[in-house]
């Protein structure tokens, strides 16, 4: 009667049905001596659970050196984002001019016509730079209505 129960609970032991008192129930049967010769087969798949259970991991782990290695990174990034800040502080400060308080500003109303001139000039430039890519993306969509129908 056992054996029968043996049988059934490696069945449902392959199947993912068991809970774990019958797991270990067929963990005991096939650790023991008494293993019937066609169950002979399973006992590899459980005697491995006992064995790893005594398995232990006893290699030392050094995580200082990983914390200290980071430690430097963000120094070092702390550092060259400080000289920077620095750099461009000098080059603001001496830069600023204090007769240059009207930059933008232009008294001759020609010059201030020339100058909005070319100023709308580049940026019509760019806005039909755009207006093509546009025109583009436009045409692959019509592309690919076609295809995906």
């Amino acid at each position: 009667m056992a054996l029968d129960r043996i049988e059934k609970l490696v069945e449902k032991y392959f199947e993912g049905e068991t809970s774990i008192a019958e797991e270990k129930e067929l963990k005991t049967y096939f650790s023991s001596t008494d293993v019937a010769q066609h169950l002979e087969q399973y006992k590899p798949v459980f005697g491995y659970f006992s064995q790893a259970k005594q398995e232990q991991f006893t290699a030392t782990i050094s995580l200082k050196s990983k914390r200290k290695q980071k430690r430097l990174a963000w120094l070092s990034v702390a550092a060259s984002l400080v000289v920077m800040l620095g750099i461009g502080f000098f080059a603001y400060q001496n830069t600023s001019d204090p007769n240059q308080e009207n930059l933008g500003v232009i008294d001759d109303p020609e010059i201030a016509f020339r100058e909005t001139q070319k100023a709308l000039a580049l940026i019509s430039k760019h806005v039909n730079t755009g207006i093509e890519s546009v025109n583009y993306l436009g045409e692959y969509q019509q592309s690919k209505n076609k295809i995906f129908k």
